[in-house]
């Protein structure tokens, strides 16, 4: 184990920043150009020293789609500081539970953040950015590859997120696995939509910056179109997104009209995208690959990648392991299954984590036996490739039969007239559960129909479309789903939608 500044990250990071590495904000048109990029990380180091923080201490940071947030983030880590990324619009709902969670000692925002929460908390709030400073005249915080580096909320879809332990050595291993995955060049910019606080956009940010690239962040997804443009404008070759990200790029958007020749990829992750849905966008923008992904925060992100050679022949799969991982597929006995029969992911490798903030009885529960149990249901093919089936907690058993509500999900997305579904699951009286389904229609509904919840027809031919022993209760139609911060299905408030 190497101790010394070699072992910290952010060190790592900023040494490998090249000619073209950058952030930019496109909806101000703020740069932070290469030759400023390390000293303003540096000067953030330097800034929370002044300050009185030292090595360990936990820092909250409000994260915005911004530059600042990424300075903030990476900047802690260069002190030695461990950053508790929470996106900023949670702090005042959230705040305090996190601040007593991680036990942090100062708050960090970008300027002109509302935090009138903070007063009856004794507790720093630091707002904005920190002077420059030359890597020179600061040295990173010596540390060890397994030293805290970050504590990571998990996505808190099914409830209150827990701050999962990512070491030096966790992001190190990861980011390097994700480049090598993604045959990222040294010319690479993201277009990020999504904020560092969520695993999924920190590894976006981490793979690009660490291969001499930069980024490119955009709040304004709400205008999808404002994005499409922008990736032209500052010509991003990588776009990322979780799936209603690509069901809106094809339903509420002018991608078809917007050509984007700079872009070499999408990136899709955070869930399940239908296959219908990902063949058109390959029939819309062929020039750009698309790699389906499959990760979780307690695994720092990425475990898996469909490469883009096999994607026809593979579709629907989430890939093979990232080359640094060992996954299996176990029983409940934790005996490895049969190829083709369905168990419990479980990974091991350095890209695993050390568990949750003092959560010793999760962590065991989660990481005990040096495997990280996944929760995720799937099976291995021939070659090496999983399909997931689902979750653990994911499954409604109807007439004492299994059945994943991500497949329920995924089929009923795919036909016509629907955008969305999310499945739960309800009493029966004679299949003791069954389906209860919540549909966003796409544009080719009416209005009335979503309004009004006048969706006979759409919801008798989804019912048809079912097969037999999916039991279904009920069909509504709804607006839109509610939502995770995150972009995913916030599944613990699915009931009050029935």
């Amino acid at each position: 184990m190497r101790n010394g500044i070699e072992g910290n990250f952010a060190r790592c990071l900023v040494e490998r920043l090249g000619e073209t590495s950058c952030l930019i904000d496109a909806a101000t048109g703020q740069t932070v150009p290469s030759h400023d990029l390390p000293n303003l990380i540096v000067g953030f180091a330097a800034g929370l020293r002044s300050a009185g923080l030292g090595p360990g201490d936990r820092m909250l940071v409000g994260c915005r789609v911004s530059p600042a947030s990424t300075l903030a983030y990476l900047g802690a880590m260069y002190a030695g500081v461990v950053p508790v990324p929470t996106e900023e619009r949670l702090l005042s709902a959230s705040g305090g539970f996190l601040l007593a969670q991680s036990q942090a000692k100062v708050v960090w925002t970008d300027k002109g953040t509302k935090c009138d929460w903070l007063k009856s908390h004794s507790v720093c709030h630091i707002e904005g950015t920190f002077e420059a400073c030359s890597p020179d005249s600061l040295p990173p915080h010596p540390c060890a590859e397994n030293d805290l580096a970050v504590l990571m909320p998990t996505s808190g879809s099914t409830g209150v997120p827990r701050l999962v332990m990512v070491a030096h050595s966790n992001l190190k291993s990861n980011t390097e696995a994700i480049i090598r995955s993604q045959r990222l060049g040294t010319d690479e910019r993201a277009m990020l939509i999504m904020p560092v606080s969520y695993c999924f956009g920190a590894s976006v940010m981490h793979t690009h910056l660490y291969q001499g690239g930069g980024v490119v962040f955009d709040s304004r997804f709400m205008f999808p179109d404002k994005v499409l443009h922008a990736i032209n404008t500052y010509g991003c070759t990588t776009f990322a997104g979780v799936p209603v990200i690509y069901n809106v790029l094809l339903r509420r958007s002018n991608l078809k009209s917007i050509p984007l020749p700079s872009l070499r990829r999408f990136l899709q992750a955070g869930g399940a995208l239908a296959p219908e849905n990902v063949r058109e966008m390959r029939h819309i923008v062929p020039t750009a690959e698309f790699l389906v992904m499959y990760g979780q925060t307690e695994a720092t992100a990425r475990i898996s990648c469909l490469p883009k050679a096999r994607l026809q022949e593979k579709l629907g799969s989430a890939g093979i392991p990232l080359d640094n991982l060992e996954v299996r597929i176990v029983d409940e006995e934790g005996r490895e299954v049969p190829q083709g029969q369905i168990g419990e992911i479980q990974v091991r490798g350095p890209s695993v984590c050390f568990g949750y903030l003092d959560d010793p009885e999760s962590t065991d529960r989660k990481f005990g036996g040096g495997w990280l149990k996944t929760g995720d249901f799937a099976c291995c093919d021939k070659d090496g490739y999983l399909w997931i089936k689902g979750r653990t907690d994911e499954f409604i058993k109807i007439r004492g039969v299994r059945v994943s509500v991500g497949e329920v999900e995924t089929k009923v997305a795919a036909m016509p007239g629907v955008s969305e579904c999310a499945a739960v699951a309800v009493k029966h009286p004679e299949a003791g559960e069954a389906l209860a389904l919540l549909i966003v229609p796409d544009n080719s509904a009416t209005e009335s129909a979503v309004a009004e919840n006048h969706g006979d027809d759409l919801g008798d031919r989804i019912r048809r479309a079912l097969p037999p022993h999916w039991t279904c209760a009920s069909v509504k139609i709804v607006a839109e789903l509610p939502r995770t911060t995150n972009g995913k299905i916030a599944r613990s408030q699915l009931q009050t939608l029935l």
